[in-house]
C-alpha cells in the first residue's frame, strides 16, 4: 500500500494543492478560517438554485448567491457508508478497501492503509477543534457511518461551541434530508415546520418511472424533504451570523448520494451520482457558478489546504479552490456489495459520455434487498411489474432479467439516460476510449473490487445484519433468503 501511495503521490504533483490566504475573521486565531461542512443524507439537486421549479428553497438559494455553486459535482459510491468513507479520508473507498456498503462491522474489521488518516483527525493534530453532531444539535454524535476502524477521539465534541476562546473548528452537521420521508412518512414535527405540503400533482417524474400515484406522493414528499433540509440550512446560517462566525467560516454543503429511488441511490446514473456543492466562505467568489467536473472526495483537500494543514502525499482528493487548480477530464464511481446484495458497477463519466460497466450482467437491475424492497416505491414497482401494468421504459429499464456488460450515454442528447449506445457501431471509437479511462483508473487506484469480497467477510458482515433484524421474523426471513440467493447465483457463476 506504501508503494501504492508513493505512486499516487507523483500521479498527483502539479493538480493544484495551493491556496489563497484568507482574511482573519470571527472566531478563529491567526486568521484561520472555520471549516463547516453540511452534509445531507439521500438528495439530489432537487434546489431553486439548481432549477428546480417546484418548490422554493430560498436560504440554499442565499448560499448559491454568496458563494460558488458546483453544476457537475458527483460522488464516488452512490450509497451512504462508502460514499462517507471515501469523504472522510479524501480517498476512493475502492482504493482503502471501504467500498462494500455497511463493512467491517463484524468479527472481520476493515483498517486504513498506512499513510491514510482521517480528515478530522488532520485537523486536531494542527490544532483544529472537532465536532459532528445532528440538527439540531445535541450531544448525540452525528451520522459517522465509516466502514473501517476509526478513533472516536478525532471528534471532540458534537457542537463546536465547546472550543476554547479563539480556537479555530472544523464542525459537521449531518441532516437526515431525503430519509425524512424514507417509507415512514414525514414526521408531525416536519409537518408543522413546512405548513403546507407539496401537491403530487405538481410533480415531474423522470420518463423511466411510471405515472402513478404512490410514485408521485412518494417524490412529493422527497420535495417536502427538500424543503425541509433548506429549512435547517437557515437555521445554520443563522447559528453563524448570531455568533460572529460566519465571516470566517468556510462553508460547503453536500449531499452523501443523490435520491433513494429505483434508478437512483445505489446506482451510477446521475441520480444516483450527481448532487449538488455549494461552498461559500474567505475568498469564496460570490454568485460563481462553475460546470467544471468534480468528485465530493475533494472536501478534503480544498478544506485542508484553506485552514494550511499539509495535504497528505498520495491524497486522491483535489483543492478545487486552488488559484493553479486543474479541472479533471473524467470522474469515477463504484457501486459494490450493498447490505446482503452482491454487486460490481464502475463508472466513467465526463461531460458529455457516461460509460457504465456491469461486472455480473447476468443479474437484474433490481436485485433482491431488503433494505430497497421495504420502500413503498419500490413495492409498488414490483406491484405493477407483476401484474403486467408496468411496460414502457420503466419495465425495460427497472426490471431487465439481465443487463448489458457495458453502458455508454450521450448525456447532451440524453440526460436521463435511457438509450444505451454501447452497440452502436458508429462510437466504437467513444466506447474504446471510455473503457479505456475506466481500465486506467481501476489499476491506478488499486482498485480492491476487483477481488470479489471473500465469502469469511461477507459471512462476518451478514452475521451483524441477521442479529439485527432477529426481532422480526418476516424481515429476518426475507434477509436469510437473500443471503441465500447471493451465494446461490456467485456459485453458479452469475
Amino acid at each position: 500500500m506504501t508503494k501504492f501511495l508513493l505512486a499516487l503521490g507523483v500521479l498527483l504533483l502539479g493538480s493544484g494543492q495551493v491556496r489563497p490566504s484568507f482574511a482573519p475573521g470571527g472566531g478563529a486565531s491567526e486568521g484561520k478560517p472555520n471549516v463547516l461542512w453540511i452534509v445531507v443524507d439521500d438528495m439530489s439537486a432537487n434546489f431553486g438554485c439548481y432549477g428546480e421549479k417546484s418548490i422554493e428553497t430560498p436560504h440554499l438559494d442565499r448560499l448559491s448567491r454568496e458563494g460558488t455553486r458546483f453544476t457537475k459535482a458527483f460522488v464516488t459510491a452512490p450509497v451512504c457508508s462508502p460514499s462517507r468513507s471515501a469523504l472522510i479520508t479524501g480517498m476512493f473507498q475502492t482504493s482503502i478497501g471501504a467500498h462494500h456498503h455497511r463493512s467491517g462491522r463484524g468479527v472481520e474489521k476493515i483498517r486504513l492503509p498506512d499513510g491514510v488518516d482521517t480528515i478530522p483527525a488532520l485537523f486536531r493534530r494542527a490544532g483544529y477543534f472537532t465536532s459532528i453532531g445532528s440538527w439540531p444539535i445535541t450531544k448525540a454524535q452525528g451520522k459517522t457511518d465509516y466502514n473501517f476502524e476509526w478513533d472516536k477521539a478525532d471528534y471532540d465534541a458534537t457542537d463546536w461551541a465547546e472550543r476554547k476562546p479563539g480556537q479555530p473548528f472544523f464542525a459537521q452537521v449531518q441532516l437526515h434530508g431525503g430519509k425524512q420521508r424514507d417509507g415512514r412518512g414525514l414526521s408531525d414535527a416536519v409537518k408543522k415546520a413546512l405548513g403546507t405540503l407539496v401537491s403530487p400533482e405538481v410533480v415531474k417524474l423522470p420518463p423511466y418511472y411510471p405515472d402513478d400515484p404512490v410514485i408521485r406522493e412518494d417524490w412529493a414528499r422527497y420535495l417536502d424533504s427538500v424543503r425541509y433540509t433548506d429549512l435547517q440550512v437557515g437555521e445554520v446560517l443563522q447559528r453563524l451570523e448570531r455568533e460572529g462566525t460566519a465571516g470566517n467560516t468556510l462553508l460547503f454543503f453536500i449531499t452523501d448520494h443523490g435520491i433513494s429511488h429505483a434508478r437512483g441511490k445505489q446506482f451510477l446514473y446521475d441520480e444516483g451520482v450527481h448532487i449538488p456543492i455549494v461552498v461559500r466562505g474567505p475568498g469564496i467568489t460570490a454568485g460563481a457558478v462553475r460546470s467544471d467536473l468534480i468528485q465530493h472526495i475533494d472536501l478534503a483537500a480544498s478544506s485542508l489546504a484553506a485552514a494550511g494543514i499539509a495535504i497528505p502525499k498520495g491524497m486522491q482528493s483535489r483543492d478545487i479552490l486552488a488559484k493553479d487548480y486543474r479541472p479533471r477530464e473524467v470522474v469515477f464511481a463504484a457501486r459494490d456489495r450493498c447490505d446482503e446484495t452482491v454487486e460490481h458497477l464502475r463508472m466513467a463519466r465526463t461531460s458529455k459520455w457516461k460509460y457504465i460497466r456491469n461486472f455480473l450482467p447476468k443479474r437484474p437491475h433490481l436485485q433482491p434487498n431488503a433494505y430497497k424492497d421495504g420502500k413503498p416505491i419500490v413495492k409498488r414497482l414490483r406491484e405493477l411489474h407483476d401484474s403486467g401494468k408496468l411496460g414502457g421504459l420503466p419495465e425495460q429499464l427497472l426490471f431487465a432479467p439481465e443487463r448489458a456488460p457495458e453502458e455508454l450515454y450521450d448525456l447532451e442528447a440524453d440526460p436521463f439516460e435511457v438509450r444505451n449506445l454501447a452497440a452502436d457501431p458508429a462510437l466504437e471509437s467513444t466506447l474504446k476510449e471510455m473503457r479505456g479511462r475506466l481500465d486506467r483508473w481501476m489499476e491506478e487506484t488499486a482498485d480492491q473490487g476487483r477481488v470479489p469480497e471473500s465469502p469469511s467477510r461477507y459471512d462476518s458482515d451478514m452475521a451483524v445484519y441477521l442479529k439485527e433484524v432477529g426481532k422480526s421474523p418476516e424481515r429476518l426471513k426475507i434477509l436469510e433468503d437473500n443471503i441465500a440467493l447471493m451465494k446461490k447465483w456467485t456459485a453458479e457463476g452469475k
